[in-house]
């Protein structure tokens, strides 16, 4: 599948499919419903669509996970990432913070600074300098 670059940033087309491991060397926006059947490295920005799925391991710089995304193995980020609401990932590990929103279920959360989760997420562990659990209210 092609992916469309303008300076440092590509692009992949809406509701595209990438057969096997995907190298991106910025920063990458991918639209909803995109779907990787490998690996996802890309060296800079991740903005991975709703709906997105990635049959393995993400590696990304920092990022933005959206909302009902589908991860089959682990995210590694170098800085920091936010993870949407109801996505399913093996496990995340940051050097920077990690937002967590309601409904994410994960495995082990590890970041070198501070894990912030707001509401209701499943998880094995969390570990990070400062975890801040930030709880729904009610309006």
């Amino acid at each position: 599948m092609k992916v469309y670059q303008r300076g440092n940033t590509y692009v992949a087309p809406k509701g595209s499919y990438f057969d096997g491991n995907v190298h991106i060397p910025g920063d990458f926006i991918v639209p909803p419903e995109t779907h990787f059947w490998g690996r996802l490295d890309v060296d800079g920005c991740l903005e991975l669509g709703p709906s997105s799925t990635v049959g393995g391991d993400v590696t990304c710089r920092s990022g933005v996970i959206g909302r009902g995304v589908r991860i089959g193995g682990s995210l590694t980020v170098g800085e920091s990432v936010t993870i949407s609401d109801d996505v399913v990932l093996g496990s995340v590990s940051a050097g920077g913070d990690i937002i967590l929103r309601p409904g994410i279920k994960v495995g082990e959360v590890r970041s070198d600074a501070t894990v912030y989760v707001y509401g209701s997420i499943s998880s094995e562990s969390l570990v990070g300098r400062n975890i801040k659990v930030i709880a729904n209210q009610a309006q």
